[in-house]
């Protein structure tokens, strides 16, 4: 699950951005101490993602409301059934659902499209990763989206792993310097920051194996065409000590060719920034 303090500071934020100064719509016409009962309805098809976001959203501005799940995160929805009822101050439920919504619409569509493209490789061992291709302030519940999907998260952001990318490699002066300087830097900050290492070519695959060893975890492949990306997954487990993961270039329709390879995991910035939010509407029970 999310981390509570993340989540808690995502959801006084939104409301405040929505709320602002006050909710005059519901302040003109709804008695303050008025109660009543809401259900969300599914109106399309999907992985259903975000339920208990919602809980907590609602929890959140009355710990009194009632919130009773039909379905949960990770079920296959289909249009006319109901997520969830809750029951609360009228003015809650007006003040919370275009949150909720707003967040589980897009949740779902992530999980959705996540859902996709693991069914994609289905009987290969490499495991789905997402990005840090993600909307800011927002990639907390877009990566709980892809776990709930059946993907795995890759780091959250900058702080929780070093990953030389091309222009960490470039601006240090090559492959050798990169791998050295993040070496000794993890030694004096945090020696269990583990670093990841792009490679471009499979000279740079030949060169992150001979200066990395002990000191690389993972080597990611970046735009390697299949043919290419099986020989350098080859020739890595041959030197054994380091994981693999193959990203740049890959969509629903050729994942499994990549997959094939034997690679070790395989990143998508897709699964979220190209995922379709899905129709889902919060509305009055009489």
């Amino acid at each position: 699950m999310v981390d509570q303090r993340a989540l808690y500071t995502l959801i006084d934020t939104a409301l405040i951005e929505d709320i602002g100064e006050g909710d005059h719509s519901t302040l003109a016409c709804i008695p303050a101490t008025a109660r009543g009962k809401a259900e969300l309805k599914i109106k399309d098809r999907g992985i259903l993602a975000g339920v208990e976001i919602a809980r907590q959203i609602f929890l959140y501005k009355d710990p009194e409301a009632v919130f009773i799940a039909n379905k949960h995160d990770g079920e296959l929805m289909q249009p006319g059934q109901i997520a969830f009822t809750i029951e609360s101050y009228i003015s809650t439920i007006l003040q919370c659902e275009r949150v909720v919504l707003n967040c589980m619409q897009r949740m779902s569509g992530i999980a959705t499209l996540t859902h996709q493209y693991v069914d994609a490789i289905k009987g290969y061992s490499t495991k789905l990763l997402d990005t840090r291709k993600t909307t800011p302030n927002f990639r907390l519940l877009e990566k709980e989206a892809v776990r709930i999907g059946g993907g795995t998260n890759h780091r959250f952001g900058l702080y929780d792993m070093i990953m030389l990318k091309d222009n960490h490699i470039d601006f240090c002066g090559g492959l050798e310097q990169a791998i050295q300087r993040a070496w000794d830097y993890t030694q004096l900050v945090n020696p269990s920051l583990k670093i990841e290492v792009e490679a471009r070519s499979i000279e740079d695959v030949k060169k992150i194996v001979l200066n990395g060893r002990g000191k690389v975890f993972r080597i990611m492949l970046d735009n390697f065409t299949p043919k290419a990306l099986a020989e350098a997954v080859v020739l890595i487990k041959r030197e054994g000590g380091f994981e693999t993961e193959a990203s740049g270039g890959i969509n629903l329709q050729n994942i499994r060719e990549y997959a094939a390879s034997g690679v070790d995991y395989i990143s998508v910035g897709a699964l979220i920034h190209q995922a379709k939010s899905l129709d889902l509407s919060l509305k009055a029970v009489k």
